[in-house]
Parts: structure tokens; sequence; C-alpha cells
């Protein structure tokens, strides 16, 4: 398996892992013990990994909302708690979910997993991708489990991050991007009916170039694993995407 056959193979799966926590009923219910209903838990816990910074950052970081949306989830919610510390309560949560999730799956099998992609990550230069820099200064765990669960968490993170810098590479606005990844994802991340663009051969050619980019940036960051550790990527990645349908709590 070539970097860019792996970065298509678990394209879809990480996105779906990485944030299958997010609005888990007992993450939810995790949140609301700090007071913050799901959409402030998400956005202290996820933001948070940044420090307490100007929501400025938090916007460019979390490009494909609206601002309107990030005045809510990130300034008014720092009203009712302190960012670095949800965001660290944020990441038990997540693990709270793999524990609930992956018990039947192979522990070295997870362990390699979550071994290449801290691999990927540590070979990353600094500055560039903001919410992986933000969970890289996590420990990573012992408990297998857990390290490939953050693993999923920073794959997911790259790859928006990577993203975020092949729309601006195409000249596509965020809206633009939004809208045309799902016109359902739109209103979610903050967009108002009035604001839906106009869908042109142009942008949708635009987005699909965005595509190309992405998956080419990230086979790019893959290429510092072996074909073995390229293997484990895709193996644990695959394996705790199967899991999400039949979830088996670890014992």
């Amino acid at each position: 398996m070539n970097p860019v056959q792996l970065a298509d193979a678990i394209a879809d799966p990480v996105q779906v892992l990485g944030m299958s926590f997010y609005f888990d009923p007992l993450t939810r219910a995790r949140g609301k013990e700090s007071g913050l209903n799901s959409f402030e838990y998400y956005g202290l816990g996820r933001g948070g990994t940044l420090g307490d910074v100007d929501v400025a950052v938090v916007v460019d970081a979390f490009t494909f909302f609206h601002p309107r949306v990030l005045d809510r989830m990130w300034t008014q919610a720092k009203e009712k708690a302190e960012p670095v510390a949800v965001a660290a309560d944020y990441l038990v949560a997540a693990y709270e979910f793999a524990d609930r999730t992956f018990g039947a799956l192979d522990v070295e099998d997870l362990g390699d997993f979550a071994a290449a992609a801290q691999k990927v990550v540590a070979s990353l230069e600094g500055g560039r991708h903001h919410l992986v820099d933000g969970y890289k200064r996590y420990d990573v765990p012992t408990n297998p489990v857990h390290a490939a669960y953050l693993g999923c968490i920073l794959m997911r993170e790259l790859r928006g991050c990577v993203h975020i810098d092949a729309v601006n590479e195409v000249g596509l606005s965020a809206l633009e991007a939004c809208y045309l990844q799902d016109p359902a994802f739109f209103t979610s991340h903050g967009y108002l009916e009035e604001e839906i663009p106009s869908v042109t051969p142009e942008s949708v050619a635009k987005k699909a170039r965005a595509e190309e980019l992405t998956s080419a940036m990230i086979a790019e960051c893959f290429g510092v694993l072996s074909e073995n550790e390229r293997q484990s990527l895709a193996r644990g990645a695959l394996a705790m995407f199967s899991a999400l349908k039949v979830p088996v709590a670890v014992s």
C-alpha cells in the first residue's frame, strides 16, 4: 500500500472516528456536569487545545464554521468554563468513548496504529496545523486503546488542517467549501439560508481539485512511514471504524 492509497483508504474512516465521541450521549452528559451544552463543550473542548486564545485564533482553526457560531461556542462559553481545563476533560471523554467501543479489537494492532499515527505527526513542521499542534501537547497514553483513539483524532485533525490549505490554494471560499462538502453541514456550521452560495461548474471543479490536493498532501505526510507502518495505520483505522457498528466495551 503506497501513501496515496493509504490516504484514500482511511480518509472517511478517520473522519468519522475522530468525531464520533463529540455528540455521544455520555459525552454530552459529561459536558453538562460542567454546565456546558454539547456545542459549548465541543467548542471549548476542541478549541481549548489551542490554549486560552483570542476567538480569532479559533475562527482560523475552525475555518469552515461561521464566526457567529464561535462567538457562542467559544467567547460566550468561556464565561462558564476555562478552555484549557475543558479541553483536558474533553480528551478524557474521548478516551471513555474509546473504552466503550473498541474492547473487541487486538491491542497490538491498536498499539501499532497509534505508533504510526504518532510518527506522522512527529514529522510535521510546527505552526502550520493548529489543531494538530494542540493535540500534540498531550502525552501519548500508555493504554493502547486510548493511544489509538488519540491517533484517530490526530489523523482527522491533520486531514482537516491540510484541507484548509488545499481550499485556500484553489481559491475557494470557506463558505463555498462547506456548502459543497454537504449542504446539511451548512446550517450546523452557522451559515444562514440566505448565505447559500451559487453552485457553478467552476466552484465544483475547484472543490474537486481541493480534494485531490488534500489527498496528495496527506500522502506526502504518510511518506515517513514504512510499508509495515502504512499497513498498520490502515488496518487499525478500518478495524476501529468497523467497531463503531458493533461497539464492545473494554473489560
